[in-house]
Formats: C-alpha cells, structure tokens, sequence
C-alpha cells in the first residue's frame, strides 16, 4: 500500500478505540477504493479525527451549515485543477497528487450508526469513503453523479465486508 500515503491527525484518541488497528484498517479500505475508481498513481491523503464541536465550526465556517456532521472533505483540486492534474500524472505515472484532507467525527458517525441500525464499521467505513471519493473528485448533487459514486461506494463497501442497505446502494441523499 505505499503508493497511498495517509496521515493522521487524531484529536479525540479514535485510533485507541475499539481494539482494533485504525491504521491498517483505514488503508486496506481506501486502497479498495482507490483501486475501485482506477487511480493508480501515488496519492496523499490526511484524515483528522475531530471532536462534534469543532466539526460544527468547521461546518458553519466552510459549508454555512450550523450543525455537526460526520465527514467535511476539503479537495486539493477543483475541476480545473484536475484536469492539469490528470496531464501531469499521463506524464508522470509516478508523481505523487495530494488529494487533500478529511475531517471525521467519530462521536457523529457512532449516533449516525444508532440511528441508522448499520453498526460502527459500517458507518465508519461509509463516511471513509464517501470522503475518500469527494477528494477524488465524485459528487452527488445530481442524480447521475449519485448513481456513479453511490454505485462505487456501495460495491467497495460490499467488497470491504460492510456492505449497504439497498436503497442506501445507489442514493444517499437520504442520510447526507
């Protein structure tokens, strides 16, 4: 998995939790993904496990949503970036792209796995990536977007061992 380089920031002890290593099992998952949308180019990714307060701020400050949520996905590139992008790496197989950074609340995806009855790793997984996939340029604002990334997620996340409700497989808006 070296040519996908993830740092961690973790302010709230998640990678502690659980009796699991958060490390391994974060990567075995993203590495899935990244495969799953064919980058095989070396790829950045920083992943900050944040507290609901301060995702709340962030929320408000960048998204002007006053709440807390589970994932805040802050890409390197916008459109217009990618495209450069993509020529350096047809280029350069080599260079390494920093796809850019993910804030999780754990505490926001625990109620979210209550709420929802998908279980921890489910949920986790989940918003892993579906943050994973935004960094990288998938969105789901219009209904063919939707399918696209939603039908990426689901089949990485079934492939993972954490597979989706199915109507949760192809649309997500209902829970994002």
């Amino acid at each position: 998995m070296d040519n996908l380089d993830i740092s961690f920031n973790d302010e709230v002890g998640f990678l502690k939790t659980r009796n699991r290593d958060w490390k391994e099992w974060i990567a075995k998952l993203l590495y899935s993904a990244k495969a799953a949308i064919g980058k095989e180019n070396p790829q950045e990714i920083s992943i900050n496990f944040v507290n609901s307060e301060r995702i709340h701020e962030i929320n408000k400050k960048y998204r002007g949503k006053d709440r807390p949520t589970d994932v805040i996905s802050f890409a390197i590139e916008d459109d217009d970036e990618m495209q450069i992008m993509n020529q350096f790496l047809s280029e350069d197989p080599n260079f390494v792209e920093d796809i850019g950074d993910l804030f999780i609340c754990p505490e926001v995806v625990e109620k979210q796995s209550i709420d929802y009855e998908t279980g921890f790793d489910r949920e986790i997984g989940y918003t892993l990536v579906h943050g994973y996939l935004h960094l990288n340029g998938y969105d789901h604002i219009e209904d063919q977007e939707a399918e696209e990334m939603f039908s990426i997620q689901g089949k990485v996340l079934k492939d993972y061992g954490l597979p989706l409700y199915p109507n949760q497989e192809t649309h997500g808006k209902q829970i994002h």
